[in-house]
């Protein structure tokens, strides 16, 4: 099972140790494209600090991550796991996973990235600020500048088993599944249910929604499950007390969705 996750927007602070590594980093067929990457990223934020937030898209407030970006060379670097914070990953916790759930977490779960375009939780990486919707001067739009390298290594990542897809939409747009691949893929979308005046709502939640796909993850790595497909992941999910809606695409080679309903959301 591969799992495939968003970012966060925050992050927490660069680590104490050596600096980061491409050559080191998971998928190396993605090493060229995240030099190329670093390096007008550092450029970018070395020269003009106003240039850089516009096109970074930060607040004056922010302006410190402008100066964190130049240093990503020699900063220190952290397990991606630990860098990335917010309100998945509070969800997911990695930290205080049991040994063999850690293990799984460190072979399953692949993080996307505007800046190294996606890594494995294992990977050390230093605290950085580069979303998938930043538009470099010279490289473009990093969604569409991911999709080649992503074509080529994402896969051989994939294998042969399930692909979970908990990705937003902005990181959606460097890696589309198809084919035999996008077959054995499935994407979840949570829905809050609510009963009004006798009649049951649904709606979309967005916070919540975030944190419910991270207890997912955490479930499944912490119960061993090894779904090799979609209606293998609908059965596990519902043995771990999951509500889950779902149907076989009506074509080959379609994603599954799903939907997992839930009635309290925290």
């Amino acid at each position: 099972m591969l799992v495939l996750l968003p970012p966060s927007e925050g992050k927490a602070a660069s680590g104490r140790g050596a600096p980061v590594k491409l050559e080191s980093l998971s998928l190396p067929a993605l090493t060229e494209a995240r030099e190329a990457v670093l390096g007008e990223l550092v450029e970018l934020c070395a020269g003009d600090e106003g240039k850089a937030r516009e096109v970074l898209g930060l607040s004056e407030g922010l302006r410190n991550e402008v100066a964190k970006n130049v240093g990503l060379r020699t900063a220190g670097a952290r397990p991606a796991g630990e860098i990335y914070t917010g309100v998945l990953y509070d969800a997911l916790d990695l930290a205080s996973l049991d040994t063999a759930a850690k293990r799984r977490a460190g072979r399953s779960l692949l993080v996307f990235s505007g800046l190294w375009g996606a890594v494995h939780v294992t990977d050390r990486i230093p605290s950085y600020r580069c979303s998938m919707g930043v538009k470099l001067p010279g490289l473009g739009a990093l969604g569409a500048y991911w999709r080649g390298p992503m074509a080529a290594a994402l896969p051989e990542a994939a294998g042969d088993g399930l692909v979970l897809d908990l990705r937003s939409s902005a990181y959606t747009a460097a890696w589309k599944p198809k084919g035999e691949v996008a077959g054995r893929t499935a994407t979840v979308r949570v829905l809050h249910s609510q009963i009004v005046d006798g009649v049951e709502k649904r709606s979309v939640v967005s916070h919540f929604n975030k944190a419910t796909k991270g207890r997912i993850v955490r479930s499944l790595l912490m119960a061993g499950a090894a779904p090799k497909d979609p209606a293998e992941l609908v059965e596990a999910l519902r043995d771990l007390g999951y509500v889950v809606e779902a149907e076989a695409p009506a074509r080959a080679g379609r994603a599954w969705a799903l939907d997992v309903v839930v009635r309290e959301i925290h």
